[in-house]
């Protein structure tokens, strides 16, 4: 295992935020701390807006020299699209995609990496309902992830205030953190489609 994938192993909290900039969505992940510290940046990402088909890569540095994993839709403009997982040198470790029909009402995303296989879906479905009519209004937005048996999985819950900043729990150990980081800043990236 990879120092950058160590980085990664047993990570249960972080937060993914959003830099403000013009022509591409930006966003920095850091583990939390059980005091609500934020640790030092784990990576950064970038996703160009309006893409054919959409890419994320994750770097372990602001400078994006050093690639860590990444996310990429199999298939080019579809809104039920499966997002491969993938880790630095390309091979697979889990998949995500939106459940169209079900995100009419609430977003809900299906996920899996390993033996984990998750449903997540918006917590209040009055939030979800009033995110819908109106983007005037920052929504705080929480989506939890269970198992078939009903255990949480991941949770991640979009916080107030003028920039996207969303706190990512992971109780599920299974779960790998790339895949999770990978998940948290798709719902964002993802979210309008």
């Amino acid at each position: 295992m990879s120092a950058q994938e160590q980085a990664w192993d047993g990570l249960r909290r972080f937060v993914v935020t959003q830099r403000l900039t013009m022509t591409v969505n930006r966003y920095e992940i850091r583990a939390l701390a059980t005091d609500g510290g934020e640790g030092p940046v784990l990576a950064v990402a970038q996703q160009k807006r309006m893409a054919f088909k959409d890419q994320v890569t994750f770097y372990a540095d602001d400078a994006r020299t050093i690639p860590v994993f990444s996310f990429r839709a199999r298939q080019a403009i579809d809104l039920g699209a499966t997002y491969d997982v993938l880790d630095a040198a390309g091979t697979p470790i889990g998949l995500f995609r939106k459940d169209f029909a079900a995100s009419l009402l609430r977003s809900t995303w299906h996920l899996e990496a390993g033996a984990v296989s998750a449903v997540g879906q918006e917590r209040n479905v009055l939030v979800a309902i009033l995110r819908r009519v109106t983007d005037a209004i920052p929504l705080a937005v929480h989506i939890d992830f269970t198992d078939p048996q009903g255990r949480p999985v991941m949770s991640s819950v979009r916080t107030w205030g003028l920039r996207d900043r969303y706190v990512i729990e992971v109780p599920d150990v299974r779960l790998d953190g790339r895949v999770a980081a990978a998940m948290a800043v798709a719902l964002d990236a993802l979210h309008g489609r």
